[in-house]
């Protein structure tokens, strides 16, 4: 499964985007252009299913829907909405999701889901709200999609959701070994070089073969790349050079 395509409504500093993607896409950009808000997308909808997640927590963890919704947006009840395709072989799965705050006139943050629809082959197979939903607007608080009792006929798509990874490594904490040892799924990158143990060596090895080949574009001198463990278990990146060329 992959993304094709997203879409996006009032989303940080994006009025309205609806953006194709292909297997590989790069984002280039000044400081302050969105590029990160464009990449909290794909995490938030991590976030809306991993254990400990869920819909209340994504928005939350982001400083509420006030902090989410887009400032060009010039009326608090404006929705917030994100609408996903994903393709799967012969299949296309489309999910979208609205919210907003309960109550945006007396500012109350707490967010309530406007709207929930999943699509397969362009079939509409969940439409929310639905009757019972109208009937017991608590259950609002919750997307069809975090629960495994509600989302059997699409549950292939909470899985890819769960399975997104984000990193924006920093390079002084993956040089730090001590910070290997504890942090799981660091999106930091305090534990990437553990993760990287973690491969096996076959896939690792291809991995450092390609790796290299591009870094001795810009050092000559580099001629190999290997992951060292030391005696306490603590994974290190090393790099072997061959002497510096006199006068150089």
């Amino acid at each position: 499964m992959r993304f094709s395509r997203i879409s996006l409504e009032n989303w940080r500093n994006f009025g309205h985007i609806d953006v194709p993607l292909q297997n590989r896409a790069f984002l280039v950009g000044p400081n302050a252009s969105g590029k990160s808000n464009f990449l909290d997308v794909f995490r938030f909808l991590r976030d809306l299913v991993v254990p400990g997640g869920g819909f209340a927590q994504a928005i939350q963890s982001r400083g509420g829907v006030s902090r989410i919704r887009s400032l060009a947006a010039r009326h608090p009840s404006t929705d917030v909405v994100i609408d996903a395709e994903i393709e799967d072989r012969e299949i296309v799965w489309r999910y979208r999701i609205a919210f907003n705050q309960v109550d945006p006139r007396r500012r109350q943050d707490d967010p309530v889901l406007k709207e929930e629809k999943v699509w397969r082959n362009g079939d509409l197979i969940l439409d929310r709200p639905d009757p019972e939903d109208n009937a017991d607007p608590a259950r609002l608080t919750q997307t069809y999609l975090e629960q495994t009792f509600a989302n059997r006929e699409f549950r292939e798509i909470a899985d890819f959701f769960g399975s997104i990874q984000y990193f924006h490594l920093v390079p002084q904490l993956v040089r730090e070994p001590e910070r290997a040892l504890g942090p799981q799924n660091d999106p930091y990158g305090s534990d990437f070089l553990e993760q990287v143990a973690k491969t096996t060596p076959k896939t690792r090895d291809a991995r450092f073969r390609r790796i290299l080949d591009a870094l001795k574009v810009a050092v000559p001198q580099l001629n190999k790349l290997e992951l060292d463990i030391d005696d306490r278990g603590t994974p290190h990146l090393r790099g072997n050079y061959t002497h510096w060329p006199r006068g150089a």
